[in-house]
Formats: C-alpha cells, structure tokens, sequence
C-alpha cells in the first residue's frame, strides 16, 4: 500500500467534513443571532438551544482543522522489518478473523478510507489499540479485545 495515497485520502475525507461543518456552524450561527428565534416566553430555549449548537459546530471545525494540519506537514518515513511501531506507520494486523489495516495518524482517530480495496483505520498513539501497537515489531503478538492478532506488517 501507498502511504502517500494514503495520506491524500486522509486529506481529502478530513476536507470533505471540514467543508460540511463549516457550513452547519454558519447555518447554526445563523439561527442562534436570527430575530426570529428570539425567545417568545421564559420556556422557549430555542435561542439558547442554537447557540449551543453553533460553539459545538465551531468547535469541530477547529478540532478538524487541526487534523489537516497535522496531516498536511507530516512527515513520512519508511519502516523497515524489526523497525518498532510508531506514528506514520501502516500496520496490518493478522487474527483469525482476517487482516485489519491501521495508520498511525497523529490526529484524527477513527477516520476511515478505502484503499486498494482494504478499508484503514486511522489511530492514534493515545488511542487504546494504539498504545498496545506503539514499539511493537512484525511477528509479535497484541492481546484484543477478542483473541489475539499478530503484527503481519509494518509501512
């Protein structure tokens, strides 16, 4: 697998969801300062209600933000056999139940891509699968949450 491609991929999800917040934080901002969502009796929280949306939505679009910087100045390395784990890493995990294919992102945990036909998981180093994997080699073992998987490869 391509990290690069990868990466780009990364990219342009993180962009794709930053472009739909950025428009539900303008849509929420606009509706918590519009007059008519002016509170009608001391029940009608629908002001209130927008507003908490709006710093919710701005929010994200910091927090993805941040994740495209991240991505962006990257920089990649390549792993070699009995290089250990670490961020920028492809890993691919072999279980009983198949192989399973992680990139060590420094943000963005959870984001998914398809790839060459495999779906990839970003994870963090903080995450939990992301702390088991950081300093392990090919070949060793990682406990999960059922079974055991082995490390079948590092990019």
């Amino acid at each position: 697998m391509n990290k690069q491609a990868i990466i780009s991929q990364i990219i342009a999800s993180l962009s794709t969801e930053l472009d739909t917040c950025l428009s539900a934080a303008r849509s929420a901002s606009a509706a918590a300062t519009d007059p008519d969502s002016k509170a009608e009796n001391k029940y009608d929280t629908r002001s209130l209600e927008a507003s908490y949306l709006a710093r919710g939505q701005a929010q994200r679009v910091g927090e993805l933000q941040e994740a495209l910087h991240a991505f962006e100045t990257l920089s990649l390395r390549r792993f070699e056999t009995g290089d250990a784990i670490g961020l920028g890493a492809l890993v691919t995990l072999k279980g009983d139940d198949g192989e399973s294919h992680y990139f060590i992102g420094p943000n963005a945990g959870g984001t998914e891509i398809q790839h060459k036909g495999h779906e990839v998981l970003v994870i963090t180093p903080g995450s939990p699968l992301g702390q088991k994997l950081m300093a392990k080699t090919v070949g060793d073992r990682v406990a999960m949450p059922v079974g055991q998987a082995e490390v079948g490869g590092v990019g």
